[in-house]
Parts: structure tokens; C-alpha cells; sequence
């Protein structure tokens, strides 16, 4: 049996957060940790840095944002739909594309179907728009103005792209601004000429779950399919082959009401967990897109964290904020901060912040989290950080002192 620190830390450790990046980081960096967790998820809210950068930043420190873009134009990393709208490595093209082709998975998966069926020669066109002329943006097409189409106003030509791209007729070849530009998928991915191995839908699930408990450090069964977006959610006999093969290793987890799972590949890093050898001594701000908080129930069982997204939740129902950071230190979530990044004045805004229930911040937390905080800022290109208000009230002064030091130090 286990401690829930020691799985806490495989997490952790898993998932690259269990230390401060002991190296100033490199472009090759983005590949590696996106292979690591074996995805990346898209989100455009941006009002602090957009959560795949944020992803990197808490496990790599500063960087370049445009290395993500880099990653992405020299085929090292493809778009594609899975746990939602993410970035994977190039690597799992095929296993990908495979799975979506059979399950279609997702409601962009199922919006391209019916645009299929609706409007095939408005797809066709535009394929041929795109062989004869090269990559399109949908910037590229005008529209009369106040003229959308059905999926959230889009114009008709970016939802014929997005169908294309769920088809898997497209690809994104690389993006500007955050945009996407799309191109045909065997100019993206040459591989694609190639004859693809044939996986039988038990072998692409069986890889897909290797990869998500593999990601994950140490796992339960109900928690795999997520990673992902499987399906159906994963009972304890279903991963009963793997164990028996050795691919999977089960363990008890202290005041788990299930087991966990392991993948051999960590098996070393296990034997560190049970030895004590894996200490968290990282601090950072997470994002809500984070592998590690996305999943409330896991979340809850690792850490005792309640975390909702309430991007989405009409404002006058929001508890913590609009887009709500958790704060990880030392191998635990002590709490949540809404931020704002005023790129213009320079200021990265705390609009609030709240402690974890139950907990009291000590000497060194409130340090640890105060350079956290000035890290990000300092990224972010907006260097004054501003405290707005903090749950406790004291903990703002306690703060202002901490990032004075840390501005200092």
C-alpha cells in the first residue's frame, strides 16, 4: 500500500510538476512535455496568457510563446480532437486519426458529419480552392457583414473548414495569431501516402488507455476513459488483461475506495514514490485546462480540491472568478487566484484570491506563492502585480510584503 502523497507525487511527477525545471528551457522542450502528457488542450480565452502556453509555462518556466507555434509548422506536434480540442504528438497521428475515424468521439466530430452530408460540394470546392491555391485562414473569405452561419455565428466557409478538419480532410498547418491555417492533411502529415498499420477497435483502445494511465502517473479505473474522451468509463476487471500481461500495475492507495493503477513504465518511478524519494517542491500557477485539475473528481481525490470552471457561469452565480488558476505548492492545491493581465499598463491584476478551506498559509507558502505569482507576471510581459482582494483579507498584506522580496531578491 501507498500513501495518497506518495500517489499524489507519481502524479505529480508524472505529469512533470513535481519540480521547478532545474534548466532554463529549450524548443525541443514543447515537443517533450507534450509527449509527456500526451496532450495538449486548446482554449482562446486569453485573459491572461492562453491556457496551452500557461500548460507549459507551469511545468517549463519561461519560455517563448511562438515555440508552441514552431512545435506545431515543423510537424513535430498535429491538432486534433481528444480529450477536447488539443495538440498531440506527431508520433499518435495515426492512432488518433484511427479512433475519431471509428468512434467520432466529439460534437466536432459530429458537426462535421452532418456538413458532410448537407453540404458535400461546398466541401468539395473548397478542397479544391485549397489544393490549387495553398493554406486559407477564414479571415481569408469575406463575408457581407453581420452574416454568420449555425455554430456560434461562424461564416460558412469556417464551418466547411472545421468540418474538413473533423473529416480529416484538413489539417492545421500552422497558426497565426492563434489562428489556424489549414491545408490539405497530406501536405501537413506526407506520412499520410503511406499505408497506415491497421488497428482493430480493441487495439486502439487498449493503446489509448496505455497512454492516458501512462500520463497520469497512477490512476483509478473510473478516471482513464476521460483522459481521452473513451468510451464507456473503465470498471477494475476491465483493466484485469493488462495487469495479467504486466503492461498495468495495480496498487493500493491509503484512503482510496479503489485501486490504482500504475504503468510499467513507471514502475521505477513508483519504487521512488514507496521509497520517499519523490519529494514536490514546485510552486505554480496551474491552468483551468490543466491535466491535473480538469477532471473534478480526480482532482477532489488527489488533492481535496474542489475545482469547477466558471468561465461559463453567468457572473452574478461565479464563487472564485472567471478564469480561476489553481495554485499548486509543494505537491498540494492551496488555493485559487482569478487573474487579469493588463498587457497595456503592464499590471498583472489578482482580482481574488482564495485560500484553500481549512488551510492557513505559512511563512514559506506565502513566499513560494508570492514568486509564483511575480513568475507569471514577469512572463506575462506585466511586471506590477496588483492584489485586489484575498480570501482571508490578511493574507493581501502578507503578500504585497512577499512579492516587494521577491521583486527585490
Amino acid at each position: 500500500m501507498i500513501t495518497l502523497q506518495q500517489a499524489r507525487n507519481l502524479h505529480l511527477a508524472a505529469q512533470g510538476l513535481l519540480q521547478a525545471p532545474t534548466r532554463a528551457a529549450k524548443p525541443t522542450d514543447i515537443a517533450a512535455c507534450i509527449q509527456r502528457m500526451a496532450l495538449l488542450q486548446i482554449d482562446t480565452i486569453h485573459v491572461v496568457s492562453r491556457s496551452p502556453y500557461l500548460v507549459l509555462h507551469s511545468r517549463l518556466g519561461d519560455y517563448p510563446r511562438e515555440w508552441l507555434e514552431e512545435a506545431l509548422a515543423s510537424g513535430q506536434i498535429f491538432e486534433t480532437w481528444a480529450h477536447e480540442a488539443c495538440f498531440a504528438p506527431m508520433a499518435d497521428l495515426h492512432l488518433h486519426r484511427a479512433y475519431n475515424r471509428l468512434t467520432r468521439r466529439h460534437w466536432g466530430l459530429a458537426k462535421a458529419d452532418k456538413t458532410h452530408v448537407a453540404q458535400r460540394p461546398h466541401l468539395d470546392k473548397l478542397l479544391e480552392h485549397i489544393r490549387n491555391h495553398g493554406p486559407v485562414k477564414s479571415s481569408d473569405f469575406e463575408r457581407p457583414e453581420g452574416k454568420g452561419g449555425a455554430w456560434w455565428g461562424w461564416k460558412d466557409e469556417k464551418r466547411w473548414l472545421e468540418a474538413l478538419f473533423g473529416l480529416g480532410e484538413l489539417m492545421i498547418a500552422r497558426r497565426e495569431n492563434f489562428h489556424r491555417v489549414y491545408d490539405l492533411s497530406e501536405r501537413v502529415a506526407p506520412q499520410l501516402l503511406q499505408p497506415a498499420p491497421e488497428l482493430d477497435p480493441a487495439e486502439l483502445d487498449t493503446a489509448l488507455t496505455e497512454k492516458a494511465i501512462a500520463a497520469l502517473g497512477i490512476t483509478q479505473a473510473r478516471w482513464v476513459h476521460d483522459y481521452f474522451r473513451t468510451k464507456p468509463r473503465l470498471k477494475d476487471p476491465d483493466l484485469d488483461t493488462l495487469v495479467e500481461q504486466g503492461r498495468v500495475l495495480r496498487v493500493e492507495v491509503q484512503g482510496w475506495d479503489a485501486p490504482g493503477y500504475v504503468h510499467a513504465s513507471h514502475a521505477a518511478l513508483l519504487k521512488k514514490a514507496v521509497t520517499g524519494r519523490l519529494e514536490a517542491t514546485h510552486t505554480t500557477l496551474l491552468s483551468p485546462f490543466d491535466p491535473v485539475v480538469w477532471d473534478r473528481e480526480r482532482a477532489s481525490a488527489f488533492f481535496d480540491f474542489d475545482y469547477r470552471l466558471e468561465c461559463y457561469t453567468p457572473e452574478e452565480k461565479r464563487v472564485y472568478g472567471y478564469f480561476v488558476l489553481p495554485i499548486l505548492c509543494c505537491g498540494e492545491l492551496i488555493g485559487r487566484l482569478d487573474a487579469k493581465a493588463h498587457r497595456a499598463e503592464g499590471v498583472f491584476e489578482v482580482r481574488a484570491l482564495h485560500v484553500q478551506p481549512g488551510t492557513v498559509w505559512t511563512a514559506a507558502q506565502v513566499a513560494d506563492v508570492a514568486q509564483a505569482i511575480q513568475r507569471s507576471a514577469d512572463w506575462h510581459g506585466t511586471p506590477k502585480v496588483r492584489i485586489t482582494r484575498t480570501q482571508p483579507a490578511k493574507v493581501a498584506a502578507a503578500l504585497r510584503r512577499a512579492l516587494k522580496e521577491a521583486v527585490t531578491s
